[in-house]
């Protein structure tokens, strides 16, 4: 069970299969971020794992408070594992009021607006929208547009991938070979099974008449 302020972190490596259900009587809108992380090529063979973090540490400084998720933040470190250098901080702002966050020089970043629209290094964003900040930033400023209310902005930070990656349907890998593989493979049965899951696996749509290439 995943609750508001905590993380499920599931390590897919050289394949896993999972179910995601909603709990009895949820509320009828989930409100929440799935973020997918590549894993580098010494490591995505790695064995499967999943880790919940419910106590994750918070930083509150100049009015605002910073979840860190993924990675440190003035000296509060996530427990969360991951195999690249990267940052995961959910940012909650008070309106009206500006906050500007330091960054490392030698990472890009994104930033995902949650609930409340800002702008973000002069340019405005949106919830549904997302902001690139190439390497090179100190600093990021979030400036809450929508009144005095709290605005709740997600900020992902790492140095930037070099490898070139293919993503489709629900696989990730580098050529469309093992695209094909891994597609056959769940097909045929050969992915672990959910245990106590009580529908079937989700049938994998058919490969596209083009190749796969990554990009």
């Amino acid at each position: 069970m995943i609750r508001p302020g905590e993380l499920n972190l599931m390590t897919a490596g050289r394949g896993i299969a999972h179910s995601e259900e909603s709990a009895a009587g949820r509320p009828a809108v989930l409100h929440g971020l799935q973020l997918w992380i590549a894993l580098p090529e010494p490591d995505r063979f790695t064995q499967p794992r999943f880790a919940h973090h419910a106590d994750l540490p918070v930083v509150r400084e100049a009015g605002a408070q910073v979840t860190v998720v993924i990675g440190e933040y003035q000296g509060a470190r996530s427990p969360a594992e991951v195999f690249t250098p990267l940052t995961g901080l959910e940012v909650a702002v008070p309106g009206g009021e500006d906050f500007t966050l330091p960054v490392r020089e030698d990472f890009e970043y994104g930033v995902v607006a949650v609930d409340g629209s800002a702008l973000v290094e002069g340019g405005l964003i949106a919830p549904g929208l997302f902001a690139h900040l190439p390497p090179g930033q100190r600093e990021i400023t979030l400036s809450p547009a929508g009144g005095p209310r709290l605005a709740r902005f997600f900020v992902l930070g790492g140095e930037p991938f070099t490898e070139r990656l293919l993503m489709w349907w629900n696989f990730v890998a580098r050529t469309g070979e093992e695209i094909a593989k891994a597609r056959d493979d769940w097909a045929a049965g050969r992915f672990a099974e959910v245990r106590g899951y009580p529908g079937d696996p989700l049938l994998a749509p058919p490969l596209p008449s083009v190749p796969l290439r990554p990009r």
